[in-house]
């Protein structure tokens, strides 16, 4: 099986503008990203996407390989398709793509190698991790995106809300009461299911709840979920790069 790991990497975000070039402990962010999926001994090559040549560059300087994208994609997903597209158009083949967000620094190699082994099954089209929630304020958050799923371990709806509903509980109780699950944003997809996924309209649940992998349910994809024990640190805000310089100051 041959996989390709592609990273958006978008300059002009809203609540962090360039936090891709943002040093953390003195390295960009890209690069920490960029350096951690490479190494994975399943990843067969690894791609920055940008929109922005400061991306690039930065990303070039360091050895590794970043390609231009449009800067009117809609996500992160629809810019793995762009750079699919060209790779292909090169010649390249691979069997399943890697969509890992340039603002994660502290993607793990056993993360991406667990997404990855469920593709040993050919009937897996798209796969994804999800994290037990622990405590109530992380449940009612809605910056974390929780999901369920059925018996196949197959993901039945992603929602910002408390998702199921435990009917005669106190809400502070559910997390005891019940597992939950927050969605880590981590996918992978087989080559041809990436290409027709990023071709779909939006759909109405995906506009509801700004979740693109709606629009995937609503179009009968399945998404396959694996449990991962390890929570990420995504770089949202200036707030949450002083968080991760933090941990990482004391991991090392």
């Amino acid at each position: 099986m041959t996989t390709l790991a592609i990273i958006p990497a978008r300059y002009a975000s809203t609540r962090f503008p360039g936090k891709p070039l943002a040093l953390l402990c003195g390295k960009p962010v890209i690069q920490w990203v960029w350096e951690r999926v490479s190494a994975v001994g399943a990843v067969n090559e690894a791609v920055v996407a940008t929109d922005d040549r400061r991306i690039l560059e930065a990303v070039e300087s360091i050895g590794g390989r970043a390609m231009m994208t449009s800067d009117q994609h809609r996500s992160g997903t629809d810019r793995c398709g762009e750079v699919l597209k060209a790779l292909e158009a090169e010649g390249r083949r691979y069997d399943v793509v890697v969509n890992v967000q340039g603002d994660e620094p502290f993607v793990e190699a056993c993360q991406l190698e667990t997404l990855l082994e469920n593709f040993a099954s050919p009937e897996t089209e798209i796969a994804s991790l999800m994290t037990p929630i622990k405590d109530w304020e992380e449940l009612q958050s809605p910056n974390n995106v929780k999901v369920v799923c059925n018996l196949r371990h197959e993901a039945l709806y992603f929602s910002r809300q408390p998702i199921p509903h435990l009917r005669g509980a106190d809400l502070k109780e559910w997390p005891a009461r019940q597992t939950y699950y927050k969605h880590v944003g981590i996918y992978a997809f087989r080559a041809e299911v990436l290409k027709r996924v990023v071709a779909l309209p939006l759909s109405a649940l995906e506009g509801s709840e700004s979740l693109e992998q709606l629009r995937w349910l609503d179009n009968g994809y399945r998404i396959r979920m694996s449990v991962t024990d390890h929570t990420n640190i995504g770089i949202d805000t200036p707030e949450d790069l002083a968080l991760a310089e933090r941990k990482l100051k004391i991991e090392n």
